[in-house]
């Protein structure tokens, strides 16, 4: 989170353009694989800011090991989020208008380990049973995917 870090140091709390790059985890049973953020105690999808020169999917792989310790071996795009159901402040007050290209992962590998500081859990969950406290701006991605 380099850039936004970077941009954040001049702005402050302004309102910022950030391009995220997400993954939904789906097991072979049909189960999400949810974090609980840290920062608001809220579940979601897994993901972050993509970096200068990144590509999307590049970052949504990178976001995926770190947060959850396990690799992406496929991703496919489910769609990108954006408009005013993506604005978001952040438990720190930092404003946000977030586009959100959300891809879908049904094979990984390695060991699953939350990560430090920013993931308190992990766990996976039936469609029917997804917690309602579902971190605001990942709440239109999963809804398309639970409507497929």
């Amino acid at each position: 989170m380099g850039y936004v870090r970077d941009i954040r140091r001049k702005i402050g709390h302004d309102p910022l353009l950030i391009v995220g790059a997400s993954v939904i985890a789906v097991n072979d049973q049909g189960e999400l694989l949810l974090q609980r953020r840290s920062d608001n105690g809220c579940w979601g999808y897994h993901g972050g800011c993509v970096e200068l020169n990144e590509r999307v999917e590049d970052a949504a792989r990178r976001e995926f090991r770190e947060e959850t310790g396990l690799i992406a071996e496929e991703l496919t795009l489910l769609g990108v989020f954006s408009g005013p159901e993506m604005a978001y402040t952040y438990p720190n007050g930092d404003l946000a208008s977030i586009v959100d290209v959300v891809f879908v992962c049904r094979a990984w590998s390695g060991e699953m380990l939350p990560q430090d500081g920013e993931v308190s859990e992990l766990r996976f969950f039936a469609p029917e049973d997804v917690p309602e406290n579902i971190s605001p701006p990942n709440i239109p991605a999963l809804k398309a995917f639970l409507c497929k």
